[in-house]
Order: structure tokens, then sequence, then C-alpha cells
């Protein structure tokens, strides 16, 4: 069996979920997940304020070297995130401005890679969001093969073709394909949920009390004394 191959495939997720988790982000996204599916947090995005949720097209790529990601242009399409990962760590400058600009005429809105990044200044004009381990100006070579549209493992997270990357100031976020309208769902429920407290707080309610943690400091045996230096501390 050929170890390198470029699959074709069309595995979609929902759009509908994947415009939710987009607009919800990564925090309150990898909340409704259960805690699951957050790559480590290696990966930061190269400017500030850059946010993408999109179907995952994969790259496992020799590191040093980027030939995979020239033959994976064709297998991506608009609203595309691609994810480079390398079969051993590398943060060698894989991807960038000519790389973008190819992928932009795509329609493809991100790049979450395990390795490095160069053009930043290029990228960051060009509103290309990118999420990367390191910004390297290091160049590599298109010399050797690998795969696209494979399973990878992208800075711990485990990523299959077809399934949504979030990505946003918070980290980067896969969400399994088959999960994503029901996560999507649980995620609303949450941002309504957190809206209310939100409402709370902001009329003057403390956590301590909205959620119960007095009852908790209090069996844990922690307790308020007043300093006898005052006449009784802020509310006294």
């Amino acid at each position: 069996m050929n170890q390198h191959v470029i699959v074709r495939t069309d595995r979609q997720p929902d759009p509908e979920a994947v415009a939710v988790v987009g607009r919800l982000g990564v925090a309150t996204t990898h909340e409704a997940m259960g805690r699951r599916g957050l790559a480590q947090p290696v990966l930061r995005p190269i400017y500030p304020g850059a946010r993408v949720a999109g179907r995952a097209v994969t790259v496992l790529s020799q590191p040093g070297d980027n030939l995979m990601l020239h033959a994976c242009i064709e297998q991506c399409g608009p609203g595309d995130v691609l994810v480079v990962a390398t079969t051993s760590p590398s943060t060698d400058g894989m991807f960038g401005g000519l790389f973008a600009t190819q992928l932009t005429a795509r329609g493809v809105r991100g790049l979450v890679i395990d390795a490095g990044v160069r053009d930043v200044a290029e990228l960051t004009a060009m509103g290309f969001p990118v999420w990367a381990r390191a910004i390297s100006a290091q160049g590599t070579v298109k010399a050797t093969p690998g795969s696209v549209n494979v399973p990878v493992v992208a800075a711990g997270a485990y990523v299959r073709p077809g399934d949504v990357i979030v990505a946003d100031d918070d980290g980067v976020l896969c969400l399994p394909l088959e999960d994503a309208p029901e996560v999507a769902a649980r995620a609303l429920a949450r941002e309504a949920n957190e809206q209310e407290k939100r409402e709370k707080f902001q009329a003057g309610v403390l956590g301590l009390d909205l959620y119960g943690m007095r009852e908790t400091l209090a069996r844990l045996g922690v307790t308020y004394i007043d300093d006898q230096t005052t006449s009784g501390g802020r509310d006294g």
C-alpha cells in the first residue's frame, strides 16, 4: 500500500453548526463539547483578533519540507481551514505570503500549522489568519513526499479531514464532524446561561453567592476574621 496519498474528499461539516461555533469561539465551544479537542497552547495566532471556523483540510509533511503544502492547495475550497502537521517536531518557516495568496484565491479561511511561518507582516496586512508553533525565516525544501487529507495530530489535537476547526485568541480547537450540530446547540445554551450570569454580575451580585461558594468555603474550614488594626474591614 502506498504510504503517501492525496485523498480527494467531500466530507463536510454542517454549515450552520460551523457558523455557530465560529461566532461563539474556542472557549465556549470547548466547554460545550466536554473540554475535549483543544490543541496545546503552543499554537498561537500571528496577530491578535484573528478568528476562524471551517472545514479541516489536513497535510502531513516532513519537517523542513513544504512540498505537500503545494500539493494540497487544489484540494482546498471556500470555507476551509488548512491544518498542517509534520512527522517530527519542526519550527521551520514552511508557509508565507505566496501560499496565503493562493489559498485566499480559493476562499480558504485560514491556517493552523504545527511548525513555523514567515512573512508575518505580509500575512497580517492581508488579514490571513494563521496559528503557528513558531515564527521563523528558516527556509524549506520541496523534495519529500507526504500526504493530504489523512488524519493528523497537530499540537496534540487529533484532526480528520472534514472536522471543524475553531481558532481565535484563546487557541485552536478541533470539533469532530459528526458532533458539530449537537455541540453547536450546547454552545448556544451555554451562551444564554452566561448572559444571564453577566447581567447579574453587572447588577453587583458576586460569584461567591451566585455559585453557592460561601457554603463551600465553610465546609473547607475557611473562616472570616477582622483585622484588629482596622474598624472591621471593607464591610465594617
